[in-house]
């Protein structure tokens, strides 16, 4: 049985905390009784994911590229969760030097701060399946080769390597932390099961979509969450590279058809060219051993019961999706509308 550190009371940053895998983050954190400070420029996270009521949580809003606000967000912080980042794929295409300046420099500057602090005693790196690149080997561990598809996933991978050569130079307590496809509620950006669920909520039975053949590891936000907490406190895991992910794989195909029997429609897939990515990923499939055996982790929730939950939630609350710029290249093939007519994808 794995020992974990009770982290009541502790004070714990977590970057990006109002986004989709961070808020979550942030409930069960506050659920333990620690002391939450989020910094988030929501530029896509959200106020109303957060707990409300509560003296525990503060809220910083800023942007990790802004030296002075990290200085005084890792000021007197035991823990500090990184999760901020720039995340959607296609946005990257577009502006990739905005993704290199906050998934990488505001890595760095994140990482150099909580350094000089003092007072942070781990830190933990939330880096992304990505960085491998399509499966060479199944299930993917965390030796499999790093040949990053995207420029998100390049830099992704550039402020992971720095997390690492910055534990080795300072001997500063680093976790870095690989989660495969995460799915749920309060979800942020236009991720495949959103996308599919939206165009259904929309009224829409034959659905456009691009490369329906390559397949993905999908894990419930919750297990995510409690994977990501759990590296916070476990022994044995500085300067480690941990992988979370469900060890199951479903293409994008048996997943449209799986999510059209929840919603309770007969669906047909049309193909869109346009939303076919360059230079795609295949397949990712996660080996997750090593988070079984350093963190005690596994998933409690199946995908059946994880799509039922999305869904749950995704019919009873209007959805938008923010970007920090805009997303010209959907104007003509992803503007959606909810029932009724609601915009659920401001461009």
């Amino acid at each position: 049985m794995i020992e974990l550190t009770n982290l009541e009371d502790n004070r714990i940053l977590v970057t990006g905390g109002a986004g989709f895998i961070g808020s979550e983050v942030v409930k069960q954190l506050i659920k333990k009784n620690s002391f939450v400070t989020v910094l988030d420029n929501f530029s896509s996270g959200k106020k109303q994911y957060l707990p409300k009521n509560t003296k525990k949580l503060k809220i910083i809003k800023g942007d990790i590229t802004d030296e002075k606000i990290v200085a005084k967000a890792v000021k007197n912080q035991d823990y500090v969760i990184h999760l901020a980042a720039l995340p959607f794929i296609p946005d990257s295409f577009y502006y990739p030097a905005n993704f290199f300046n906050v998934n990488t420099i505001g890595s760095v500057n994140l990482l150099w701060k909580s350094i000089q602090s003092n007072s942070v005693k781990r830190f933990v790196h939330i880096s992304t399946s990505e960085v491998y690149g399509s499966a060479q080997h199944v299930p993917m561990d965390e030796n499999h080769q790093t040949t990053p598809h995207s420029t998100y996933a390049v830099s992704k991978l550039a402020g992971d390597r720095a997390a690492f050569t910055l534990y080795k130079e300072n001997g500063f307590p680093v976790v870095i932390i690989r989660p495969f496809n995460s799915y749920g509620p309060n979800y942020t950006q236009p991720y495949i099961i959103p996308e599919i669920m939206n165009q259904l909520l929309n009224g829409n039975k034959e659905l456009m979509l691009g490369n329906i053949d390559a397949s993905r590891d999908f894990t419930f936000v919750s297990d995510t969450a409690d994977g990501i907490i759990r590296s916070l406190s476990a022994k044995k895991v500085v300067g480690e590279i941990i992988n979370l992910g469900s060890g199951n794989e479903i293409s994008i195909r048996e997943l449209a058809f799986k999510i059209g029997k929840i919603a309770k429609i007969k669906i047909k897939i049309k193909y869109d060219e346009g939303r076919e990515r360059p230079y795609d990923v295949n397949r990712l499939i996660c080996n997750n051993k090593k988070a079984k055996k350093l963190l005690g982790w596994k998933t409690r929730t199946t995908m059946d019961q994880g799509l039922k939950k999305i869904f749950q939630w995704a019919t009873k609350n209007r959805i938008s999706f923010e970007a920090p710029f805009k997303r010209f290249y959907y104007s003509q093939t992803r503007t959606i509308t909810y029932k009724k007519g609601v915009k659920i994808l401001k461009l």
